[in-house]
């Protein structure tokens, strides 16, 4: 490295007739599935609070998020989107399995 270069901006990049240039970001990557939905139940990090995560399901991230409002509103309680899995408040593994088998997935409860 250059003497007084700063390793913070060793990937700043200026253009004189553009100004800086935006890094691209990488296109969104559909995770691959095998094709069940795996329901669990998790509560770590949460100050015990259960949750129910939604894995496995193949969608672009603003279909997910569609899909997540709709299990929200069948159980009637908050819930997210992080990193392709859906988290639904509470114990609701029951009434999520018949909603997404309802949809045509496939559906497998994991996990106690």
């Amino acid at each position: 490295m250059a003497k007084g270069a700063s390793s913070k901006n060793s990937r700043l990049v200026y253009s004189t007739e553009q100004g800086r240039i935006k890094e691209e970001k990488p296109s969104e990557v559909i995770a691959q599935s095998d094709g069940i939905v795996r329901l669990h139940r998790e509560s770590k990090g949460r100050g015990g609070k259960g949750v129910t995560l939604v894995k496995g399901i193949a969608l672009p991230e603003a279909e997910l998020k569609t899909l997540a409002k709709a299990l929200k509103q069948v159980c009637g309680t908050g819930g997210t989107v992080k990193d392709g899995v859906i988290e639904i408040q509470g114990e609701q593994r029951e009434k999520l399995k018949a909603t997404l088998e309802a949809k045509g997935y496939t559906v497998k409860i994991s996990g106690g």
